[in-house]
């Protein structure tokens, strides 16, 4: 089937504090291409309505539109093509993706990274990160059938916690490099 040139569509997805949004601007960044994030718009919608991540998480819960708007939008901007996506959802809802990456690491590495990052204790940032990630889980299992641990669906799976971030731009730059010579 001929591709249409609608310009490269990464996505990344990942679990919470495994670096998925650094790694997805920095590589945008280096191919020139635009970065969208699934998870400043969620936290944007959160900080609008004066609601923390988890509170919003619940809210999602209750009500799928929320999820849903998030996701119509990622299945958009990939049928706009040169893009890098950020979302939990992003390879599977970014119908023929060039490629498709998930980036993990070990729960008390990302459980750190979470609590630096927002100024919470560890415990705090446990319980809001494990608690976020039961109801996404059960959520999109709900709302589209969809088991996010299930990683098949991946060109690259990655754990960020072997490498520095430098470390890992490159080699993410290097897999999209690879990937553009052998389609030329």
């Amino acid at each position: 089937m001929p591709r249409r040139r609608r310009g490269l569509v990464i996505t990344f997805s990942g679990l919470h504090g495994s670096g998925t949004p650094t790694q997805a601007r920095r590589l945008a960044e280096a191919l020139g291409l635009r970065y969208v994030s699934a998870g400043l718009l969620f936290r944007r919608i959160a900080e609008e309505r004066g609601l923390t991540l988890e509170e919003l998480s619940r809210l999602a819960e209750e009500n799928p539109e929320l999820d849903r708007m998030i996701d119509e939008r990622t299945k958009e901007e990939a049928r706009r093509g040169g893009v890098v996506i950020d979302a939990t959802l992003a390879g599977w809802m970014a119908e023929n993706a060039d490629l498709k990456i998930f980036l993990t690491a070990p729960l008390e590495e990302r459980i750190r990274r979470i609590a630096r990052r927002e100024g919470l204790s560890l415990e705090e940032a446990r319980r809001e990160t494990l608690r976020r990630e039961q109801s996404e889980r059960e959520r999109f299992k709900r709302y589209y059938g969809i088991d996010i641990n299930d990683l098949s669906i991946y060109d690259i799976v990655l754990n960020t916690a072997l490498f520095k971030p430098d470390a890992t731009a490159r080699i993410l730059r290097r897999i999209v490099q690879e990937l553009q010579g052998e389609r030329k």
